[in-house]
């Protein structure tokens, strides 16, 4: 499969703005032949907007996500993108994937919330998922979710063949995206595509450095400081081969480990 990457600022709190450019994108990446199309964290408002998420918060079946629906379907091609999704009484830093012809497959809602204006505004996720899309098995995981070795592990293990991760790495953390991200992908030998933002919004600046890494670790794309579209072929016959080279998944001794974790966590 032909997965694109879409690294770019978008406008800060203009949905309609930032559903022009994923039309515009998709249709661009169509043109290269992609079957999927990756945007980064918040993509749809903005990543440092403060209380206004509140107020731009949409359900998943929201009109947002209903025009982007069309957007998929228009062009043909599956989109997952960032969002703040309202639920109820809460709000949820949220990734939603949507096939070609414009159904919903997943809403993941981020687990491991970053810093203050996350805590503050946003209720945690409290699940993990998959969703399967032109025979691939996608992982979602949002910013700093891949900072946890265990979550990554967890959608492997769950048999996930390519990990997304919209996000908003903004500096001096560019270390993540070029040293956690390869390592993950190597570790749990799977494709882990990292879309981030680039450009400034307050008092962020944005590292780019959008990437997708293959089963070995090695870089197949890598965009830079700048807007970037991006697309790679996610072949999961590569996984097979790294798998047999080097069987680090089966020579796996959870049982081992599992009485370490009995200790510290006081089970």
């Amino acid at each position: 499969m032909k997965v694109a990457i879409y690294q770019g600022q978008g406008k800060l709190a203009q949905v309609h703005a930032n559903l022009e450019i994923i039309r515009q994108a998709a249709f661009s990446a169509v043109k290269q032949g992609a079957e999927l199309i990756l945007f980064p964290e918040m993509f749809l408002t903005g990543y440092n907007i403060g209380e206004a998420v509140f107020d731009l918060a949409e359900p998943t079946d929201g009109p947002a996500a209903q025009k982007a629906s069309a957007i998929a379907r228009e062009a043909n091609i599956a989109l997952l993108y960032g969002y703040p999704e309202k639920f109820e009484t809460h709000t949820y830093n949220s990734a939603i994937l949507i096939d070609q012809y414009g159904s919903t497959l997943a809403s993941y809602r981020k687990t491991h919330l970053y810093g203050n204006f996350e805590n503050r505004c946003f209720q945690p996720g409290d699940s993990l998922m998959l969703a399967k899309l032109n025979g691939l098995t996608i992982g979602i995981l949002i910013c700093y979710d891949v900072e946890f070795p265990e979550a990554v592990r967890a959608l492997t293990m769950a048999g996930a063949d390519f990990i997304a991760v919209p996000t908003a790495l903004m500096k001096p953390y560019c270390q993540i995206a070029n040293h956690v991200v390869p390592a993950r992908a190597y570790e749990n030998e799977i494709y882990v595509a990292y879309v981030n933002r680039c450009g400034v919004e307050g008092r962020l600046e944005y590292c780019g450095l959008s990437c997708i890494i293959g089963p070995d670790g090695s870089e197949i794309i890598r965009a830079g400081s700048q807007e970037a579209l991006l697309i790679a072929d996610i072949d999961k016959l590569k996984i097979e081969e790294m798998r047999k080279k080097n069987p680090v998944l089966g020579d796996r001794r959870p049982e081992v480990y599992d009485k370490l974790v009995k200790v510290f966590s006081g089970s």
